[in-house]
């Protein structure tokens, strides 16, 4: 089966070569030019993954990406013009679980593509737990105790790589090439965002801390 790809941007010239080249790969491209397109083509078709220009004309990428994020989980790649850190961490802030800045070599928006729907398609079912939380590789469903909870596809990934590795302090290094895929240069708190979004979900009832950050190391996934 093709996996669909939504991809919106307001420049023709890249829409162009992107759905060419995404369609030469064998997946199947619908486009959209604008926020509010993107919004109807997304709930109304559910691709496999988006991929969202952060500059659109009226609803910008950050608040498609928002108002998608209140019911979808697909994998949302965000493309921006800037190069800014900043305005990579508002778009992770706002839900996008990858980014790449523009002008980008198509290649290496090919492989972003290829890791994003690799992650959201879970190999086989399996239950992992620790104290109270409990993760279903099946369904994507994240609970813990008697709550459940919506992530987004870089969140789940990052808490599944966690949860498969408890009680072991993960370096920075080790997550960036396992949960993200690729070589990450440069400084960044990527990390911290992605974590910080976790610890605001997992702990909205004052649950005690699960994620523990290791001074100089890392994380770790490990009771209080």
């Amino acid at each position: 089966m093709q996996r669909r790809i939504l991809v919106v941007d307001d420049d023709p010239n890249i829409l162009k070569v992107v759905q060419r080249g995404l369609g030469f790969e064998g997946y199947r491209v619908q486009v959209a030019v604008s926020g509010e397109d993107a919004l109807v083509a997304a709930r109304e078709s559910e691709p496999d993954l988006i991929i969202l220009d952060l500059m659109l004309p009226g609803v910008d990428g950050i608040e498609v990406c928002r108002r998608l994020r209140g019911g979808l989980n697909t994998p949302i790649l965000m493309l921006t013009a800037r190069d800014a850190v900043g305005d990579k961490i508002v778009g992770l802030e706002a839900g996008a679980d990858d980014y790449l800045a523009k002008p980008f070599v198509f290649d290496e928006l090919v492989a972003r593509v290829r890791a994003l729907l690799r992650r959201a398609a879970p190999d086989g079912p399996e239950i992992l737990r620790l104290a109270d939380l409990e993760l279903d590789t099946g369904t994507r469903e994240v609970r813990r105790g008697d709550r459940g909870f919506q992530l987004t596809a870089r969140e789940y990934e990052l808490l599944e790589f966690l949860m498969r590795h408890p009680r072991q302090v993960l370096t920075r290094d080790l997550i960036f090439q396992r949960v993200w895929g690729y070589d990450f240069l440069g400084e960044s708190n990527v990390i911290d965002v992605h974590v910080r979004a976790l610890r605001e979900k997992l702990e909205a009832r004052g649950e005690p801390r699960l994620i523990q950050t290791v001074r100089g190391a890392g994380y770790a996934l490990r009771e209080e």
